[in-house]
Parts: structure tokens; C-alpha cells; sequence
């Protein structure tokens, strides 16, 4: 591998091959960055800008508004990278997944993958999109370490998508309601390498498996208000995509990452404010913290007559300190020096190959949120069921075998959730079947097993397997509904707790759930409850 120079940087840099890795010197560490920033924020506000946070949040009125739009990098599930044959695995050996293609090697010449253009149709489409049917590549310049070629393959004027719209819900816990956000463009383009910085900071590795890998960035237009709304924007795109199948949508993974634009302004100007980056946010939680903390921040300054010191920047939030630092001044477009991609012909599109992906694409999010609505589900239920395809795949399968869709949402939303969560399992890792489910679902309602049980054989089918029909065969659960046979043990508790009985008789009528314990225990819990409280209730009326 040809040693390389690289030039334009504050300090000398020496590049080497070591262990399959680059090794550069590069700017000072985050913490000196940070160091320095928190410093000069401080010299400019007497007031904490920090406990400002919650002021904030508390005070939506106090005459300004946030002004917030996201670009979105969605890495692809694709076999191999954008323009050339290298696979692409999270986690591989530094350097082991590379060619001179996507190294950047003079020439080289690139070979777009048609997967790409497949699954930024599929997504295009899925966000209302309207479809190019003619679109091209464009040469992004920049010069920075991971990127080998000095320049990145990415589409300027021309994407692939543009001018459409994504639909949500809002939690309910965040006050719920609808939203629709804009969606300005998607197009397709290549990410670059990965720096791993040292702990000291003296040097920096290059690992270049990931330069070359597909993205489809999503620029949304700034339609969001507060940090609840960006967050549920972030997630929704994550949904998609993995409904869709073209990303597993992974934060920690970095193959779902979001950018996000933040600006405030007087409530009636229409102008926008001037513009902050935001990067470094690895969960749609820090999305949330890190907008609000930068609203704070920038209505802060306003009040304090300092919003000439909100500059076009780009800024890193720190999960530890839980604020936005300066990192680089943003660069405009210029900068960038696009130029059409001579090595690549235009992407053209056919009528009927759009027509085809979207015959192909499964019912989505917002589809199925409104069809769950609609079946009578509580706003909670659909968010849940929906949130997740699998789990919302598992829960159709349930209906179609002829359960109640309120009860299944129960089953599904309640112990097996728990059962989940404990053990850290996805729904089509467990052994209970959609069939099974609703078979118990059915067995409860006709009386064969009470609830209790029911719950009973519910864990033993996630954890084992087999049929509702069988485990009540072998177990002998089925539920005890003979009157005379529940009547007998009613006689049997109350002879044997004549002490309990006589407080009964003098008042104490909450002893009627005593004795239907009683009862319960002494049939394993097979007594069918209904019928149990009504011999009871007709016994103790009785003796009373």
C-alpha cells in the first residue's frame, strides 16, 4: 500500500502503514474542545446556560420558537458496497474489506450497484416522494482523512427523490396527536472511512471498511417544533426502513444516523434564525436532550441581548455533561465544489420498474397504525404494536386464527412483553406461535381455563412450545365448571373456617375474597371464578 501525504492540516501529519491501519495526527482530543468551549460560554454568560434547560421546556411561551429540520444517513443492507464488489460487516477486522476501488486508487473506476437505486426507489416511495426518472452522481470535494479519494460520490441538484412527506403518531405520554413533517430530498451516496482516535490523542487510525458503503441521506424540510416531535421524526424513519427491509436502522451500528438542524426565533418572524449543526447522537433520547438543551442555549443568548454570538456552526453533544460543544464552523455549500460524477452514466428510471417496487412494498407504519385505529385499539396499543413489524407480523398471525384483536393486543402488550423484555428476546425468538396464542385466547373464553391458568400455560409455551391442548391434557388444567363439584368445596372452606364465617356474619364482608382464595387453592386453581362467586355469594347470603 503507497504511503501517503497528507497535506492542509494545523499540525505535521505522517502516514504509515501499521496493522492494516493509517495513522495520522489530528486535531486536539474532544475534551480539550470542549475544555476551551464550556470556558468561553461561561466568560459570556453569568447565568448557567445549563439550568436554563429546564426554564425552556417549562416556559413554550416566552416568545420565541425553535425552528428544527434532520438530515438522516441511512446505511443499506445491500451484499456488497455502492460502486464496487467489497462486502461490507459492523464489526470487521480494520481494513479487511477493502479493494483499490474504494481505497480511492488512481484508476480505479466505479460500478454502481443497482440494489442502491432499488432500495432509494422502495424509500423514496415510502416517504411520498416524487420519483426522478432520470437522476445523476456528483463529485462532494472535501479533504479529510477517512476520505480516500478526496471527494465523495453523493448527488447534488438532482436526487433521486424529492418534495415528499413522512406521517406519525406522537406517544401518548408526550400529549399524542398527529404530525406531518415535509420531506425535501433522498439521494443516494457513498459513506466514507472511520477515524479511531487514540486515548492520548497524538494519533489517529484510519479503518477504510466502510468507505464505499451505500447511504441514502433524507433531508427533511424545518417543520419541528420541539425535541419530542425530531426525536419521533428519527425514530418513524427508523421504523421504515427496517418495515422495508433496506437497513437494520441500528444507532449504535451507525446504520441509522441523524444530523439535526437547530435555529430559534420570535414567535411571528418569519425569517429563520441563524442555523446550528448538531452531531454525535447516538439514541432518539439524546436527539431529544440535545435539541432541547441547544434551545435553551440560543434563547439564552437572545435574552441576554448575546444572539450575535449564534453562529453557523457545527456542534458535538456530550452525553456526559449533557451540552452542545463547538466543534467547526459549518462549510456552505461552495466549499464542497460539486461537479457532475464523469465516471458514472445517469441513473434512468421506467415507469415500469417504479411500478414494480411499489407492488412490492409491505402495508407500512403509518398504514397500519390507521387499520389497528380502526379496528377499535387504544392510540397505546397501536404505537405498540406497530412500532415493531415482527411483533406487528406476530399479532395479524394471531387474528387471522380467530382471536379478538383487544385481547390479543393484551396477551401481546402484557406478559409476553414482560417475558421479552426480562429475557432479552425478540417476538420471533420465542416458541409460542400466533396459532397457540389465540387457541388460549379461545380456551379462556369458552370456560375451559380461567385466566389465572391461561397465564400459567402461556410461559410454558414461550419457553417450550408445544399446544394449548396438549399442556392442559397433561397438566389436567381444565377448568372445574361442574356446580355441584365447586358447591362441595365452597361447604368443605366454610366448615373449615368457622371463625372467619362468623366475622362474615357480623359485618366483615370483605372475607368473601378470603374464601373464594380458599376455594381456589383447594382446586389448583381450576374453579371457574364466576361460577365459584356465585355459589359462594348465594352460601354466605345464606348463613348470614
Amino acid at each position: 500500500m503507497a504511503l501517503t501525504l497528507l497535506r492542509g492540516m494545523r499540525t505535521p501529519i505522517l502516514a504509515r502503514r501499521n496493522s492494516g491501519l493509517f495513522f495520522t495526527t489530528l486535531h486536539p482530543p474532544l475534551s480539550r474542545l470542549t475544555a476551551r468551549a464550556e470556558s468561553a460560554q461561561a466568560t459570556a454568560s453569568p447565568k448557567s446556560i445549563q439550568l436554563a434547560t429546564k426554564e425552556a421546556a417549562e416556559q413554550k411561551t416566552q416568545g420565541f420558537e425553535a425552528v428544527i429540520g434532520i438530515e438522516t444517513h441511512v446505511q443499506l443492507s445491500t451484499v456488497t458496497k455502492a460502486f464496487c464488489s467489497c462486502p461490507y460487516s459492523y464489526g470487521s477486522q480494520p481494513n479487511s474489506t477493502v479493494c483499490p476501488t474504494c481505497m480511492g486508487h488512481p484508476g480505479t473506476l466505479p460500478v454502481l450497484n443497482s440494489k442502491v437505486v432499488e432500495c432509494a426507489v422502495k424509500l423514496g416511495l415510502a416517504l411520498n416522494c416524487k420519483i426522478a426518472m432520470s437522476s445523476k452522481f456528483d463529485r462532494k470535494q472535501y479533504f479529510y482523512p477517512d476520505l480516500p479519494k478526496g471527494y465523495q460520490i453523493s448527488q447534488f441538484d438532482i436526487p433521486i427523490a424529492k418534495e415528499g412527506y413522512l406521517d406519525l403518531d406522537l406517544p401518548v405520554e408526550f400529549g399524542g396527536g398527529h404530525r406531518r413533517f415535509g420531506i425535501t430530498r433522498v439521494h443516494m451516496e457513498e459513506d466514507a472511512g472511520k477515524l479511531l482516535h487514540s486515548e492520548s490523542g497524538s494519533y489517529s487510525q484510519v479503518d477504510l471498511n466502510r468507505a464505499g458503503v451505500p447511504l441514502l441521506e433524507i433531508v427533511s424540510e424545518p417543520d419541528m417544533r420541539t425535541g419530542i416531535e425530531a426525536a419521533e421524526y428519527g425514530a418513524e424513519i427508523q421504523r421504515l426502513v427496517r418495515y422495508l427491509g433496506v437497513s437494520n436502522g441500528n444507532m449504535q451500528e451507525g446504520s441509522l444516523r441523524c444530523d439535526v438542524n437547530v435555529s430559534v426565533r420570535p414567535i411571528g418572524q418569519s425569517n429563520f434564525g441563524t442555523k446550528v449543526e448538531i452531531k454525535n447522537m447516538n439514541s432518539f433520547s439524546a436527539i431529544n436532550r440535545a435539541i432541547d438543551y441547544e434551545i435553551s442555549r440560543q434563547i439564552l443568548l437572545h435574552k441576554e441581548g448575546q444572539a450575535d454570538q449564534i453562529v453557523q456552526e457545527t456542534r458535538l453533544w456530550d452525553e456526559s455533561s449533557q451540552k452542545t460543544f463547538t466543534m467547526r464552523k459549518k462549510e456552505g455549500l461552495a466549499d464542497y465544489r460539486y461537479f457532475p460524477e464523469p465516471d458514472l452514466p445517469e441513473v434512468v428510471l421506467t415507469s415500469d420498474y417504479i411500478d414494480e417496487i411499489h407492488k412490492s412494498m409491505p402495508e407500512l407504519p403509518e398504514a397500519k397504525r390507521r387499520r389497528y385505529e380502526n379496528m377499535g385499539l387504544s392510540m397505546q396499543d397501536v404505537l405498540f404494536l406497530a412500532n415493531d413489524d415482527n411483533v406487528a407480523r406476530f399479532f395479524d398471525s394471531t387474528l387471522e386464527h380467530g382471536a379478538d384483536a383487544k385481547l390479543a393486543a393484551n396477551w401481546i402488550m402484557g406478559d409476553i412483553a414482560a417475558y421479552l423484555k426480562n429475557e432479552k428476546l425478540s417476538i420471533d425468538e420465542i416458541k409460542l406461535t400466533p396459532l397457540e396464542l389465540s387457541e388460549l385466547i379461545a380456551s379462556i373464553k369458552n370456560g375451559t381455563i380461567s385466566g389465572k391458568i391461561g397465564k400459567e400455560i402461556l410461559i410454558e409455551l414461550i419457553a417450550k412450545g408445544g399446544t394449548v391442548k396438549s399442556v392442559i391434557e397433561e397438566k389436567d388444567l381444565v377448568q372445574i365448571a361442574d356446580p355441584a363439584a365447586i358447591e362441595a368445596m365452597v361447604d368443605q372452606v366454610l366448615a373449615d373456617n368457622p371463625k372467619q364465617l362468623e366475622q362474615y356474619r357480623s359485618g366483615k364482608t370483605k372475607l368473601q375474597g378470603f374464601f373464594a382464595g380458599q376455594v381456589m387453592k383447594a382446586s389448583k386453581g381450576k374453579a371457574n371464578p364466576v361460577l365459584l362467586n356465585k355459589i359462594l355469594g348465594e352460601k354466605l347470603k345464606a348463613n348470614s
